[in-house]
């Protein structure tokens, strides 16, 4: 069963539309993270779900139940923002069990519950600490104790670590991912990180101009961008014009092998940096190395050819060429996708 069902949903402001005729659905405790570049409208489709905006046009469904005309407050669902929100007068145990107060909660009930998240979040007996002595992090799971105090059916993040530094972050998503998967938690997120909705998601969807340019599992996105588009938003800078003929296409950097089973014909042709392996001048395309990158685990370096755009390649750490050095680049099918 869908726990969230979106329709034709529509939002205008004036002329642009920020939503345009979305339709989504996120399952019950599915976990689904929204992309998208400034202006894509993800922001918009949280606030419109929320009951923060009214849509132009379309219906939003939680639990099958048509959502026109009902108040934030009686959706049933929990918001939280980048910014965290909380209320710096009360202390930790006040914040948590805001919205069970404002549900009629007992002290008992509202007490052992607040107890409980704060275990749950990372904090035990945080109760009494003021928010004002936390640290960015453990703001952050205040925050999200406080959205899931109410035991809302649908949980709404919005760029919820987005202040946090990366460590913290690619520590935190992990834990989310773990708790939400231990609540059974129906999420949807917002967020301009990749590596954040991957790490996070069950369904990852890319928003263009309001609409949906793709939406699909972090494998299917990554492995097959719908779009040149959604490629270069991944960060895949190699992208190039091909005619596809049999098991090869022609480009500008020459004759590339693409897979079994590839529509034949012209096409925009996507070479992931992983797919170009660097050989001796001789045995490939000849390239001059303009840059070098340190990526932790690996080395892109940026390769100039005679001819066409700049091309990426991931080097391992040891042996990675140095700028100004002449290279060869070769293909490798697997690593090569046909954008439609």
């Amino acid at each position: 069963m869908s726990m969230l069902r979106l329709e034709g949903v529509t939002v205008r402001f004036g002329e642009r539309a920020a939503l345009d005729a979305v339709d989504l659905e996120v399952a019950e405790h599915e976990i689904v993270c929204v992309l998208g570049p400034s202006g894509s409208g993800k922001s918009t489709l949280l606030r419109v779900v929320a009951g923060l905006h009214g849509a132009d046009a379309g219906r939003v469904f939680l639990a099958g139940e048509d959502q026109t005309g009902v108040a934030t407050h009686r959706r049933g669902v929990g918001l939280m923002f980048q910014d965290h929100q909380l209320f710096p007068q009360r202390d930790v145990a006040g914040n948590v069990a805001f919205g069970l107060r404002m549900r009629g909660t007992g002290r008992t009930e509202a007490g052992r519950r607040v107890a409980r998240l704060l275990d749950l979040v990372g904090l035990p007996d945080a109760q009494r600490r003021p928010v004002g002595a936390l640290s960015g992090g453990e703001q952050q799971r205040v925050a999200l104790a406080r959205a899931l105090a109410p035991e809302p059916r649908l949980l709404m993040l919005d760029e919820p670590l987005g202040q946090l530094d990366r460590s913290l972050r690619e520590r935190l998503v992990v834990e989310l991912r773990e708790l939400f998967g231990r609540l059974g938690t129906t999420v949807l997120a917002v967020t301009h990180d990749q590596s954040e909705a991957f790490a996070l998601a069950d369904r990852v969807v890319v928003m263009r101009d309001g609409r949906i340019a793709q939406a699909g599992t972090p494998l299917e996105v990554w492995q097959r961008p719908a779009s040149e588009f959604v490629a270069r938003f991944l960060g895949f800078d190699n992208v190039v014009a091909a005619t596809v003929r049999g098991d090869a296409a022609d480009t500008v950097w020459g004759t590339l092998p693409v897979p079994a089973g590839t529509a034949q014909g012209e096409c925009r042709l996507l070479v992931r940096p992983a797919g170009v392996r660097l050989v001796p001048v001789a045995e490939g395309l000849a390239c001059e190395v303009t840059a070098r990158t340190f990526r932790g685990d690996h080395v892109v370096v940026r390769l100039r050819p005679a001819d066409g755009p700049g091309i990426e390649a991931a080097c391992p750490l040891g042996g990675a060429p140095e700028a100004g050095d002449r290279v060869g680049a070769a293909f490798v099918a697997d690593e090569v996708v046909a954008l439609p």
